[in-house]
């Protein structure tokens, strides 16, 4: 549903920002460089996990389909046979 994937958008950047924040100050502070990466990949591991899989939270508000329509079954009977050749003039 539309609602879920906007969700999902929300916590999926929400969590990317905070972690870079996060991994920013702290790899600021420790002079690391590589803890900066470290805690962004760590936030997007965190992020996937929580966003990727269909959890019952995004699928509050499913979609309503129109009902399946018999129409197609003259269609297929009319196509299953042979084609009929033109005589040429």
């Amino acid at each position: 549903d539309y609602k879920g994937q906007k969700l999902a958008e929300q916590i999926f950047q929400g969590i990317i920002l905070v972690s870079a924040i996060i991994g920013f100050i702290y790899g600021y502070i420790t002079e690391q460089f590589g803890w900066t990466v470290y805690i962004v990949m760590a936030g997007f591991a965190l992020s996937c996990l929580l966003t990727l899989p269909p959890w019952p939270m995004y699928r509050r508000n499913p979609l309503k389909w129109l009902p399946v329509q018999d129409s197609g079954t003259e269609e297929k009977k009319s196509a299953d046979r042979k084609p009929k050749r033109h005589s040429k003039s």
